[in-house]
């Protein structure tokens, strides 16, 4: 059996993949909660499925496991500083991150960003845990899409979009 790579060498050769930009949020009684995110994807179109994966050392993964329910927000280039506040960059936590932007729910109840590019609402089907992350596997309940903007990309440490 070969040795696994170091930490560092694998995350500098993910720095290369550019990724969509998501905030992925959830509603529990004691408030909301969301999280910056890029490991995010399609599972199946029918049933519609998402994948989603959260550091288990966040806030928003305990969130998430309490409720079961989150919302998927594909961000556009213009909520950059949206991205940095849900990311940590701007020193706020929980509640207090929904100050920014402008918020409403779906049938779950998870805030979905009004603007964004499209919005999944989701229930949670099923959980792994593997390594330092939980991914979540969501049956998605409903979808507000708003096409022709220009998605928010990141790679290599850097925001961007299509145009660079």
């Amino acid at each position: 059996m070969m040795d696994a790579i170091a930490a560092d060498a694998f995350k500098l050769g993910m720095r290369q993949l550019a990724a969509g930009v998501s905030i992925v949020t959830t509603a529990r009684p004691r408030g909301r909660a969301g999280l910056t995110a890029t490991a995010v994807c399609s599972v199946s179109a029918e049933p519609p499925q998402l994948l989603v994966c959260v550091h288990q050392d966040s806030e928003t993964y305990e969130a998430i496991r309490e409720s079961s329910v989150l919302c998927v927000n594909l961000l556009d280039k213009r909520h950059e500083a949206l991205a940095r506040c849900f990311a940590g960059m701007s020193g706020l936590h929980g509640e207090a991150r929904f100050a920014e932007g402008h918020w409403g729910a779906l049938q779950t109840g998870a805030p979905m960003l009004e603007d964004a590019l499209a919005a999944f609402d989701c229930r949670i089907r099923d959980v792994l845990h593997s390594g330092s992350h939980c991914i979540f596997v969501a049956r998605v309940l409903e979808v507000a899409a708003q096409p022709g903007g220009e998605p928010l990309l990141y790679a290599d440490g850097q925001f961007a979009g299509l145009g660079g």
